[in-house]
């Protein structure tokens, strides 16, 4: 059966152009599928129902004989990657080519820090991780709110992916858990050979009731490739904007007004 599923795996891989972009639309890791795949072991039922669900195939039939399984496939339009999704998939690996490798010194862990959307005046702390995978470059933002009501803390997860082009940082990525908004972000690159901070613009809507799109100055405080996170989600969350705990240059850099004669809602260097 093992090897029956493991031919089958690889019969819907060839329906896509790598199996490295297989795991980065399903989220497994390399390794892992490469177990799968070699007939080895199954997956557990939650991977399977993952995995049966993004091919398009019922856990039962990804099961099947091969012989009978290549010809169901063969009658299943479903099971093939549609057009639509493909032209997809060949944008974004257009902008990865065109970032090259122009996000790999901005690789490693940072605070954010902008206006909450959700909270008016107050500056919310966030930790952001860039990490290069394959051939691009993710990140992950992750939210710590206390709860009043229930006196939890709620921790918020934000999947993304990164790209260097044309001077600047475009940044886009959605809430992972309801997956029901995106957020963009545009950030100056520096030019010096450290890190420090990156500032520019962040766009999405806000977590409350209303939902109202805005848009917040934003600045990225780089800590390093490592950081002990336990202390470092300790010190995300909402900070008053007369907080002693958050720099003023900090607070001057991502203040929410307009000078004279501007327009339009700019970024700050």
């Amino acid at each position: 059966m093992n090897q029956d599923f493991s031919q089958n795996l690889r019969l819907l891989c060839s329906y896509y152009k790598s199996i490295a972009e297989v795991c980065r639309r399903l989220d497994i890791n390399r390794p892992q599928f490469n177990r799968y795949l070699s007939g080895r072991y199954l997956p557990s039922s939650h991977t399977m129902k993952k995995i049966c669900d993004f091919f398009g195939v019922e856990e039962h039939e990804i099961l099947l004989p091969h012989g009978q399984f290549e010809r169901l496939v063969a009658v299943r339009p479903s099971v093939t990657v549609s057009q639509s999704s493909r032209l997809e998939v060949e944008h974004l690996e257009k902008l990865q080519a065109q970032s090259g490798a122009g996000m790999d010194k901005y690789l490693g862990y940072y605070f954010e820090y902008y206006y909450s959307l959700a909270c008016p005046g107050k500056i919310l702390r966030t930790l952001i991780c860039f990490e290069r995978r394959e051939d691009g470059v993710f990140y992950q933002r992750t939210e710590r709110l206390d709860d009043p009501v229930d006196k939890q803390v709620c921790h918020s997860r934000y999947l993304g992916v990164a790209y260097a082009l044309s001077d600047r940082i475009f940044m886009v990525d959605y809430e992972a858990l309801m997956a029901n908004q995106l957020t963009q972000t545009i950030l100056f690159p520096t030019f010096r050979s450290r890190v420090t901070r990156l500032s520019g613009l962040r766009m999405g809507a806000s977590a409350s009731g209303e939902r109202m799109p805005s848009c917040a100055r934003v600045v990225l405080e780089y800590l390093g490739r490592d950081v002990n996170l336990r202390k470092a989600l300790a010190m995300c969350g909402l900070y008053e904007d007369d907080s002693d705990e958050i720099d003023d240059s900090l607070k001057q850099a991502i203040a929410n007004d307009m000078e004279p004669g501007e327009w339009n809602f700019r970024a700050r260097h």
